[in-house]
């Protein structure tokens, strides 16, 4: 009896954590109410097959929810290769893994002495109200989104990210894709947000930035050309008006 209830104690931490991980995911993609109304689809399913044992509806509920499925496969392709993508990256694993191995001093250094002169160029455009657009890519991919853009394949250097987005530059207006190591691409063309709880100050750079990371796990830096305020978006989410030496912490932090 004992073994059975730590069983049914695991069960329902795994769909709970389960739920919650899909809800991130519908958050993070702006497909939130169709989670609710999947949940509250499932939850009336339940009810009926199951506690008041209603065949003939339940019968039908059971038919809606094996052709439902094919459904939502085909709606939610993108959420989907998005998930198995980020279950099996190489970030997630390094989360086990960083119970046995520590990262050392050297890698540190190393991630702050890529992330200062971002940092740096950040700070210069926001003084001057340069507006910019730079994302960090991590475990997705953003091939098609560099191939929008100009390839560049150059050290990440602050002069050349202020040269990149300096107003009469032709390629300012699109983002910059940094890969690694390496500024790989400029001037792309990021999906545009749609979300409506987007505030209406916010421009362009603003959505496009919110599009990029609703598709993909990317970390997109954004400095405003009117106020030249420097946020962040990360997950579907912002995190608006940060100082420099929150900026470096965050990104620092978020690409260990």
């Amino acid at each position: 009896m004992f073994d059975f209830g730590i069983k049914d104690a695991i069960d329902i931490v795994c769909v709970a954590s389960l739920l919650y991980y899909i809800y991130r995911l519908m958050k993070a993609s702006g497909s939130l109410n169709i989670f609710y109304g999947i949940l509250v689809f499932i939850l009336t399913w339940i009810l009926v097959s199951q506690v008041l044992q209603m065949k003939l509806l339940g019968s039908i509920f059971d038919k809606l929810v094996s052709v439902g499925v094919i459904a939502l496969i085909i709606i939610f392709q993108e959420e989907i290769r998005r998930f198995f993508l980020t279950l099996g990256s190489q970030r997630r694993l390094s989360v086990i893994t960083r119970f046995f191995v520590k990262r050392n001093k050297e890698e540190d250094e190393d991630d702050e002495a890529l992330v200062l002169p971002i940092v740096m160029a950040c700070d210069y455009m926001s003084k001057n109200l340069v507006g910019a657009l730079i994302i960090l890519e991590r475990e997705m991919s953003l091939t098609d989104i560099i191939k929008s853009g100009e390839f560049v394949d150059a050290k990440i250097n602050t002069e050349l990210i202020k040269n990149i987005f300096f107003k009469n530059s032709p390629l300012h207006d699109g983002a910059m894709i940094i890969r690694h190591d390496r500024i790989t691409a400029a001037g792309c063309i990021l999906p545009v947000s749609h979300s409506l709880n987007i505030p209406k100050e916010l421009g362009l750079r603003h959505r496009a930035a919110l599009g990029i990371t609703q598709q993909s796990d990317a970390i997109a830096i954004i400095v405003s050309e009117e106020t030249g305020s420097i946020s962040i978006a990360q997950r579907g989410e912002f995190k608006l008006r940060i100082a420099t030496n929150e900026l470096e912490s965050y990104i620092v932090n978020a690409m260990k």
